[in-house]
């Protein structure tokens, strides 16, 4: 890990995840919960993850368009409004965040066709989210993925009336580049509106190689410049596919190309060490490892087993010298001279 990134993570944000009871510190993402994931699992794993202590559930209205005959999305939000409607009370005892910007509006055009963030944009999709969550508030709402069509400002100041308004808690940035957050937040802070104050980034233990796309979102990894202002502002950093959708420890699942060089060699060597030492698995060090660094990791719920491992992995407090030996292997090595 890069000093600056060490820095950064070790000076989070005061509300993270060290913050909490074990269970509050994982973010169960409902991605595929009411598409590939069917209604009898989905209200299982969610009801679980309440029974287990659990408090926040992440959605979006886009979810899952790529997995549905529509090609649209809303059926993730659908599965949660049963869930909430056939569990009484249960909507109290959880922390609700959505999202929106994503939502393709042409199917055979995504991702150059989407709903976006400018402010009836924002205002429709929340609306429709609510609608469809049987909910008249969310707990965190965020934008989704960047869009340059629009100026920041006014994404900014769309978000902030839903704050305002009553209709979210707190608002956040998804997939958006540091100047973008930075700028958005600044205008916030200068019309005395709520600025933006977490950010949704796909992290993980490995890191990719420089210069490579991660997903579909041109800033969706969480780079040291982002870590390093959510450190210096006191955001809270959520981390998506923090598991590498099980490729540390599913052996029919090989490590993404793009964390292929040298340093992911030398971090999972590491990474086996300390989790032999500890009796867990790679993933459950990995989970705990974020915790550690002040980020709360997001788990898609599939099934009720991947669940419980991962509640048991953030109830794993590493040694601080366990955490100094998974953070001092370089990311990359440098070439040689």
């Amino acid at each position: 890990m890069t000093t600056s990134q060490t820095t950064s993570m070790t000076t989070s944000q005061p509300t993270t995840a060290h913050d909490t009871q074990p269970a509050e510190r994982l973010v169960l993402g409902a991605m595929m919960l009411g598409t590939a994931v069917d209604e009898a699992t989905s209200f299982a794993v969610l009801d679980r993850f309440v029974d287990a202590g659990g408090r926040w559930i992440d959605t979006a209205d886009c979810y899952a368009f790529w997995a549905s005959e529509s090609g649209y999305g809303g059926q993730s939000e659908e599965l949660l409004g049963r869930w909430f409607a056939a569990r009484p009370g249960v909507r109290d005892r959880i922390l609700l965040a959505t999202k929106f910007g994503a939502e393709p509006r042409d199917a055979a055009n995504w991702p150059a066709s989407r709903t976006g963030l400018s402010p009836a944009a924002i205002r429709e999709q929340i609306t429709g989210s609510l609608r469809r969550l049987g909910t008249d508030h969310v707990d965190l709402a965020w934008g989704h993925m960047e869009d340059r069509s629009v100026p920041v400002e006014e994404t900014a100041d769309a978000c902030a009336a839903l704050v305002s308004d009553g209709v979210a808690a707190r608002i956040g940035l998804s997939n958006h580049p540091a100047w973008r957050v930075e700028r958005a937040r600044q205008h916030a802070v200068a019309q005395g509106a709520e600025p933006f104050s977490v950010l949704q980034h796909a992290y993980s233990y490995l890191q990719p190689r420089p210069g490579t796309l991660t997903g579909n979102h041109r800033f969706g990894w969480l780079s040291d410049e982002l870590a390093d202002l959510a450190a210096v502002e006191g955001l809270d950093v959520w981390a998506y596919t923090p598991l590498l959708s099980g490729a540390y420890d599913n052996p029919a699942k090989p490590i993404p190309e793009i964390f292929d060089h040298p340093g992911s060699t030398q971090r999972l060597a590491v990474l086996d060490e300390v989790a032999a030492e500890v009796g867990a698995a790679r993933g459950q060090v990995v989970l705990a490892w974020l915790v550690a660094r002040g980020i709360r990791p997001m788990l898609g719920g599939s099934k009720v087993h991947q669940l419980d491992a991962a509640l048991e992995a953030v109830t794993l407090e590493l040694e601080p010298a366990l955490i100094s030996r998974l953070d001092e292997v370089d990311v990359i090595p440098p070439s040689p001279r």
